[in-house]
Parts: C-alpha cells; sequence; structure tokens
C-alpha cells in the first residue's frame, strides 16, 4: 500500500547539504553553478523524506548515500543541466532503494502460517562484518569506530542492526538470484538463432611465441642463426613450449611462450601476416625486427565466421540467467512494494 506523493528530489539541493562544490568541465571552461541554500531541510522541517513500513527513512540517509557518487557525476556530466538531472535521477533511486531494503528484511521476518518466522541471522555473522568493517574503515581503531556512530547519532546495538539488516539484504537478493539459475536447452538456441550477430569472430590464432632479443651491435645474421638452430629442434621432435621455457627472452616464457587467443588486429603487420597463413600446428620463419628476433607458432586457430553454438552455449545461458534473474527480481519487489506500506513526504 502507497500513499502520498512521489518524493520530490532536487539535485542542488541536496548536493549543497553533503557539502559538495559543484564544479563541472563544460567543453574546454569549468562552470560553478550559483550557490544554493538550505532549501533542502527547508522543505522536509522534520527530516523525513519517506517512510517505509516502520521504518523512517531520513534526508541523512539519502545524503549519506548520495555523497560518495557525486564526484563520479561530475566527471561524467557535460554542463550544469545533465549534473542536476544525473543526481536528481541518483537520489530517486537512492530512495527507492532504501524503501526496498526496508520490504526485503520485512519480508525475511515475515509470518507464514499464522507464525512469527523463526530465521534470524547469527551474532557471530554480525561481529564478523563488524570486524572487517573496524579493519577496513576505521584502521582497526575502535576509537575512530566510536567518533564515526556519535557522528551519526547511533548507539553501537542501534549500528549492529543495521549490519544485520545489511546482511539480511544480501542475503535475500542472492537467494532470489539463485531461483534463476536453470536455462532450458531451448531457450538457449532460441537465443542464439535470433543474435548470431553477437558471436561473429574476427580470424584468431592461439599463439606461442619464441623471441630473441636484440643485444647492442648484434646483427640479423646473428639472430637467423640462433632462430633457426630452434626450427632444427623442433623438426627433430622437440615442442614449442618447452624450447620457450629454454630460449625464449619472452615475457611469457616460463607459460612457454603462451599468449593466449590473438585476433588478427591485435599484432604488428609485420607478425600478424605471415601467422595468420598457417593452419594449427604451424611455425612461422624467422621474423627479424628492430627489437629482434621471433618464432610464432599456432596452437590453435579459428576462422573468421559465427561461432557454433557449442562453442557460445555458457556465454548464452549466463546472458539469459542474467535477464531471467532481472526479471524475477522486478517481480518480486513489484510484489513486495505492492503488499507493503510506503509514503512518500
Amino acid at each position: 500500500m502507497t500513499s502520498g506523493p512521489r518524493f520530490p528530489q532536487r539535485a542542488l539541493l541536496l548536493l549543497a547539504q553533503a557539502g559538495v562544490s559543484c564544479l563541472l568541465a563544460c567543453s574546454a571552461r569549468a562552470q560553478t553553478p550559483p550557490p544554493v541554500g538550505d532549501h533542502l531541510d527547508l522543505r522536509f522541517a522534520n527530516g523525513i523524506a519517506a517512510v517505509a513500513e516502520e521504518k523512517i527513512i531520513t534526508v541523512d540517509d539519502i545524503r549519506r548515500e548520495v555523497a560518495p557518487l557525486v564526484p563520479q557525476i561530475q566527471r561524467d556530466s557535460h554542463n550544469e543541466k545533465e549534473f542536476n538531472e544525473r543526481l536528481e535521477s541518483l537520489q530517486d533511486d537512492v530512495v527507492q532503494n532504501l524503501i526496498d531494503r526496508v520490504l526485503i528484511v520485512k519480508e525475511f521476518y515475515k509470518e507464514k502460517d499464522g507464525e512469527t518466522s523463526k530465521k534470524q541471522i547469527p551474532a557471530s555473522y554480525v561481529d564478523n562484518q563488524i570486524a572487517e568493517i573496524m579493519i577496513t574503515q576505521f584502521d582497526n581503531d575502535r576509537s575512530k569506530f566510536l567518533a564515526y556512530l556519535r557522528g551519526r547519532g547511533k548507539t553501537l546495538r542501534e549500528y549492529r542492526k543495521e549490519v544485520e539488516e545489511d546482511i539480511i539484504y544480501g542475503y535475500m537478493r542472492q537467494q532470489q538470484r539463485k531461483s534463476q539459475s536453470i536455462v532450458s536447452p531451448v531457450k538457449v538456441e532460441t537465443y542464439y538463432n535470433e543474435n548470431k550477430d553477437k558471436f561473429f569472430q574476427e580470424d584468431s590464432v592461439q599463439l606461442r611465441l619464441i623471441q630473441f632479443r636484440r643485444e647492442e651491435g648484434e646483427t640479423d645474421q646473428s639472430l637467423l642463426t640462433k632462430a633457426h638452430d630452434v626450427l632444427a629442434r623442433l623438426n627433430a621432435g622437440e615442442t614449442f613450449d618447452a624450447l620457450a621455457k629454454e630460449v625464449s627472452q619472452d615475457t611469457r616464457r616460463a607459460k612457454g611462450g603462451d599468449w593466449g587467443w590473438q585476433k588478427r588486429s591485435d599484432l604488428k603487420p609485420e607478425l600478424s601476416d605471415p601467422l595468420f597463413k598457417l593452419q594449427k600446428g604451424g611455425v612461422t620463419q624467422p621474423i627479424i625486427m628492430p627489437e629482434g628476433a621471433f618464432l610464432l607458432y599456432v596452437d590453435d586457430r579459428r576462422f573468421a565466421g559465427i561461432q557454433p553454438i557449442d562453442q557460445v552455449r555458457d556465454e548464452i545461458e549466463r546472458i539469459l540467467v542474467q535477464q531471467m534473474a532481472r526479471v524475477s527480481q522486478d517481480h518480486w519487489l513489484e510484489r513486495l512494494r505492492r503488499n507493503g506500506y510506503v509514503k512518500h513526504y
């Protein structure tokens, strides 16, 4: 059940309350918005922005969530108008998220079959989370932590309750995502057939290489001699990766010269032109460049075209799971909002 008008957001007002100066890059010059008074507190004289169930959502709650994100909005905005629009949208999202958080926590404790839910978060979970917060945010300094609580006007018991609700919120969201983890083969095939252009791949090779760095004053002939010695050992039956570990001066020497999958466009033409003429298992003739000599080996090969469905099945399943989870979550939140009490001021 909802009541009251939609919470009116005023970007510059909330920004002023957060104590942030809005300097925006606009073309080649920065623009400073006109000074803003404390109209936010005047508008919400009681400091309340919304009520969800029995939880009061205050202007300070919104400010605390918004303030850390303001610098990124400044960087992303091209002028004052765009900044204000982005900030107002962010504030709308923050208010809705704070409301949803209350409704989700309520769902965790919801009565079932006329009995109050016995679900609870073990105290040790809360203790461990607070200990982690102490380390990461307060340098494990309890006096800093207690000063933070005093600044927020919260007791330790109230803060523990807040941390517990954060844990519940994360758990409930995770459970909702897990409920949408199975995708039928038919859905995978349908998505593939309708989106084949997304699975076009360029020519690519799984590349290994051996490099001989050019020492000061070293000639091309000296480099060629080293490279041809390696080719002779390859022809005698030694493996490329073993030789790379032994003789290569490349940064991937310890991995047998393995550079993974490389597209034609990833490499210089001096390297890509001879490399992409080879089939799987082929090796180039020595390639002499200012920095040294190279031997390139094709561990595997993919030709340009639409990837077969078996190569992209896992990727499609991940995409579909994410889509299904978003839809399911939206429906879930709509139900919670419809059945909960929310009032905007």
